[in-house]
């Protein structure tokens, strides 16, 4: 007896009317789950693959496709007889779980978030995982550490959390009930891309100079005598500082983050002059990363955001010589700028970049 074989369907979604997707980046998280109660076996791994597998299979079937880039398009393909299931890796390390917290708190990425792939697309290189998991072990079962990378064309941050939960409930009911089939999900597993296209304004234009390619070896500053460049700037706020701050935020009426922008812009700068007073006249462009969702009505369900950049600009020494609140005011209204139209403008700007790399492949 011979029976034919299933067919196979094919979904696309394209991925071109999605701001998110022109950055190219991945984004990650490291989760620490104590095991308090001292389960035996806690976060079983097969258990915590095949939930993840039935996730993305079932309900987020782009994270199980693949990229592909074609003419001047870029798709997500997903066939219905073959995944891309997101590879998962294990470790066990024999240490304590104060020494784990540290490595978490220390933001050790290298021993515990999974290797990040290049995230560029090319006409060659489509198969590229979309989500990696790496889960570590401690010998004595008194944690596990969840380090989550995923490409942020399919994600913001509010949609991660929104699919960790899913995989959550899905993990927890097949550790209770076994090789089950249905399922009960806590959020809507919503995917598709913010339609933006109708904000498109040809009479407005911007120069988006927060998006214009340059030489990284012609920008290279000496932040430390015997130091060629700064690979991570890390700005470490204690408790105290934060309520100093958020005080000073209401004072000149603007929002914590754009306050905290603010002391790292100016603490650059400051520096910079510091070590080299020549470069007081030479431009200081400070880039930051909005998500209009909130104002743009783009539901939470949603998994990829309409998330753009948007920058202010002044003199190194103009910079050195305002004051906090002065500067607070200047990305304040750097992120006002963010309308829809400057969103759109922002889009065709990237579009354009990005078509012109994949042309240069």
């Amino acid at each position: 007896m011979t029976t034919d074989a299933p067919e196979t369907t094919e979904t696309r979604f394209s991925i071109l009317n999605n701001p998110s997707y022109l950055y190219q980046v991945y984004s990650s998280y490291m989760l620490e789950y104590k095991n308090n109660l001292n389960t035996d076996e806690f976060f079983n791994p097969e258990v915590l693959k095949k939930s993840l597998n039935i996730l993305v299979r079932k309900y987020y079937k782009p994270v199980a496709g693949w990229f592909q880039a074609h003419d001047n398009d870029i798709d997500v393909v997903y066939y219905s007889d073959k995944f891309n299931d997101p590879p998962i890796s294990t470790q066990i390390l024999d240490i304590d779980y104060k020494t784990l917290s540290r490595h978490v708190h220390n933001n050790n990425i290298d021993l515990l978030i999974p290797a990040t792939p290049s995230a560029a697309i090319t006409y060659e290189d489509n198969d590229i995982p979309m989500i990696l998991v790496k889960a570590t072990y401690l010998k004595s079962n008194e944690a596990v550490v969840l380090g989550v990378t995923y490409h942020h064309s399919l994600m913001d941050g509010t949609a991660f959390w929104t699919f960790m939960a899913n995989w959550s409930a899905l993990c927890k009911q097949l550790h209770e009930h076994g090789d089950i089939t249905e399922f009960d999900i806590p959020h809507p597993p919503t995917f598709e891309f913010p339609n933006v296209s109708h904000l498109r304004n040809p009479s407005k234009m911007f120069e988006h100079s927060e998006y214009v390619l340059v030489d990284a070896d012609k920008c290279v500053m000496k932040f430390q005598p015997g130091t060629e460049k700064i690979v991570v700037t890390v700005l470490e706020v204690s408790v105290e500082q934060q309520q100093t701050l958020r005080q000073q935020a209401r004072n000149c009426n603007v929002s914590f983050t754009e306050m905290l922008s603010a002391v790292l812009w100016k603490g650059t700068n400051d520096m910079r002059l510091q070590l080299n007073p020549e470069i007081g006249s030479g431009l200081s462009l400070y880039s930051c990363a909005v998500n209009p969702r909130a104002r743009m009505g783009v539901s939470n369900d949603v998994c990829a955001s309409p998330t753009t950049h948007t920058s202010c600009e002044q003199t190194v020494s103009e910079i050195a010589a305002l004051d906090l609140c002065d500067i607070a005011q200047l990305v304040h209204e750097a992120i006002g700028m963010c309308t829809g139209e400057y969103l759109i403008s922002s889009f065709d700007f990237l579009l354009k970049q990005r078509r012109q790399e994949l042309d240069d492949e």
